[in-house]
């Protein structure tokens, strides 16, 4: 998986485990892709405080991630909603209650 989109998961995940600090600068260099340098000038930081902040929070988040592991079972969960769909999808079958089945499955991956 592509780094950023596994970094805005662990984020999405676990960000509220992080301090204040921490979220405004991970919400800013993940989500928004502001670099490091801006962030610092936004916050009136050195450019190697916000780098610390960042490092110290990825570890965090990277740590939580392998202690309760959300991220990584809401993306097995995904496949296999998706492996579901693609079944429904194969068995030729198109009534109105297969389509609701395969529109409760598609919300699903939305949430």
């Amino acid at each position: 998986m592509e780094k950023s989109i596994q970094d805005s998961l662990l984020l999405d995940f676990y960000e509220d485990l992080l301090t204040d600090k921490q979220k405004e600068v991970m919400r800013l260099y993940v989500n928004c892709d502001v670099s490091l340098s801006e962030i610092a000038d936004q916050l009136s930081q050195s450019r190697q405080a916000i780098y610390d902040t960042v490092k110290n929070a990825y570890n965090q988040l990277e740590l939580f991630e392998e202690k309760l592991g959300l991220v990584k079972k809401f993306l097995q969960e995904k496949k296999v909603v998706e492996e579901v769909l693609s079944d429904i999808d194969s068995l030729g079958i198109d009534n109105k209650k297969t389509q609701n089945i395969k529109n409760k499955l598609k919300k699903l991956l939305k949430n």
